[in-house]
């Protein structure tokens, strides 16, 4: 049986996986990606910060920028926030999603870029919201 490299469903799990199970989970996530707004592709994230921003909507981007360990989202991953709070992509999940909104909000406010850093043990990585120990770290800027 073949085996693939760890992979990070819906919930950012990442998992040795079969292929054939590895294959079933991308299906399944293709299949529900129009329905999630964490799922999204990182050309929907960023087509919709243009248009938010253009609506006249207060705009923050969050971005992966760097990641040691394991981590949910790769270098890259956005996350866009509005002034209402809503949101769409990802960039961990999680209670470091939550904080990450928070900062964009407060980016949204005060017009200041600003980078956050999340890292976790392994023994405490899922009270967190982290499939597993690692250190992500994000650059959070508002949309002009």
């Amino acid at each position: 049986m073949a085996w693939a490299s760890p992979a990070h469903c819906a919930v950012g799990t990442g998992a040795y996986l079969p292929e054939a199970a590895l294959r079933e989970c991308r299906h399944a996530l293709d299949a529900q990606r129009a329905e999630c707004p964490m799922l999204s592709t990182e050309t929907d994230i960023l087509n919709a910060a243009e248009a938010w921003r253009r609506s006249g909507r207060g705009v923050a981007l969050a971005t992966v920028v760097e990641t040691w360990g394991s981590a949910p989202r790769p270098v890259g991953s956005h996350l866009v926030v509005d002034e209402g709070g809503n949101f769409l992509g990802s960039v961990s999940g999680g209670c470091v999603e939550g904080a990450v909104i928070t900062e964009a909000l407060d980016a949204i406010a005060d017009g200041r870029p600003r980078v956050i850093e999340f890292g976790v043990a392994d023994e405490t990585a899922w009270r967190v919201g982290l499939s597993c120990g690692g250190r992500i770290r994000v650059f959070v800027e508002r949309i002009d």
